[in-house]
């Protein structure tokens, strides 16, 4: 198991994604699925790209997905902030599909912690790259 967050490519089809995200703060660990279009894609690569020059308080948001039980599948959102010069602070929000319980639609939702710095930022961005080639079938984000 990766620590940090790991995309996994389960399909693709001419218009979107649909990965597996793996996150983990070293000690729990959440997995959900989402569908994630090819703009957003392009856009989250391109985002990163600016971010990981912006080592004096930078902020960036990943968002894939959406809350709520109106959208398909799962929602996730990381938050990188360089609060520190050389460390990276990932805070997630992350939610799973709603299912019926009871008499109730719900949906599992957690909340992880952790820091990674900018070298592994960098290898976060080329395997980013190397996944939308089709090179690869998984990018991770690893804790430092």
């Amino acid at each position: 198991m990766h620590q940090g967050i790991t995309f996994k490519n389960i399909w693709h089809d001419d218009d979107m994604y649909e990965f597996e995200v793996i996150s983990s703060d070293g000690v729990s660990i959440l997995v959900n699925e989402i569908y994630v279009g090819y703009g957003t894609y392009d856009e989250l690569i391109e985002g990163l790209d600016r971010f990981k020059d912006q080592i004096y308080g930078g902020i960036y948001d990943i968002e894939l997905g959406s809350f709520g039980p109106e959208y398909a599948s799962g929602a996730f959102i990381a938050r990188l902030h360089f609060q520190d010069r050389g460390i990276i602070y990932v805070s997630i929000q992350a939610q799973s599909e709603f299912v019926v319980f009871g008499k109730k639609n719900i949906a599992s939702e957690a909340k992880l912690f952790f820091k990674t710095e900018p070298a592994l930022l960098d290898n976060f961005i080329q395997q980013l790259k190397q996944l939308k080639a089709g090179a690869k079938n998984e990018a991770s984000l690893q804790i430092a």
